[in-house]
């Protein structure tokens, strides 16, 4: 896969479009993601660690919103459940056409690679479902319906990985975790320019919560335990258990 350098807000722009993920986004998004996200690395390591552990036989393991498929890649390299399968899904073509050119046929578990959106896509006979900072771009009025589904069609002893970026009640808090998230972008090579325009195309794109909104929600579909396990500024991941 050619990969390419973020630098799509490097030039000041006239007037800013809302962030989509179209043919732009995805020359450039490994490098955006790895650039932009704090511990983003580690955290599809360990995506890959726990479908290791969670993934059982004859089931389904979801990657809903899975870009490029770094989160898929991740748990394939680790599942050894026998006849076990990926279906890894998102709603941009620009995405999911290059993960598809990118995905080797012969490198053990069966992948199924959908261009849709996640919340169409019926959750069947799952042991793992990742949602590596996807439910942020779903409205939130619809999110609760999203983790039901999910959680209906986990097994009995599944596990959902959420990743979001978070919000925070306290008002220190939420300036402290900003300034320091815009910190790390800068230490990355991004310049003032670049992270402000990217915040202005973010805006009522990416909509944030705080984690006690996201436990709370975890717990009314169902889910008997939902924990961050990973935190990086305002960047975490969280582990819900069926």
């Amino acid at each position: 896969m050619q990969l390419g350098k973020d630098s799509l807000y490097a030039n000041p722009l006239g007037e800013i479009a809302a962030f989509n993920f179209d043919d732009k986004v995805a020359e450039v998004f490994p490098d955006m993601i790895r650039r932009s996200v704090p511990g983003y690395s580690a955290i599809i390591s360990a995506i890959g660690l726990l479908a290791g552990r969670f993934a059982s036989a004859d089931s389904v393991c979801y990657d809903l919103g899975c870009s490029l498929g770094a989160a898929t890649i991740a748990m394939r390299r680790e599942i050894s459940a026998k006849n076990c399968r990926i279906v890894a899904v998102d709603n941009s073509p620009a995405m999911v056409g290059r993960f598809r050119e990118s995905l080797r046929p012969d490198a053990g578990v069966a992948v199924d690679v959908q261009c849709a959106d996640i919340r169409d896509v019926p959750i069947l006979n799952a042991s793992v479902v990742v949602l590596n900072f996807t439910l942020q771009f779903i409205p939130p009025a619809d999110r609760a319906g999203l983790l039901a589904n999910i959680y209906q069609g986990l097994l009995p002893g599944g596990i959902l990985i959420l990743s979001e970026k978070l919000a925070f009640d306290d008002a220190r808090q939420q300036a402290l975790q900003t300034d320091m998230h815009h910190l790390f972008k800068k230490a990355q090579g991004y310049s003032e320019l670049e992270v402000s325009q990217k915040r202005a195309a973010l805006e009522n794109v990416l909509i944030p919560e705080t984690f006690a909104v996201h436990r709370q929600r975890l717990t009314a579909v169902g889910f008997s335990s939902a924990e961050i396990w990973f935190q990086y500024f305002n960047f975490a991941s969280i582990i819900a258990l069926k």
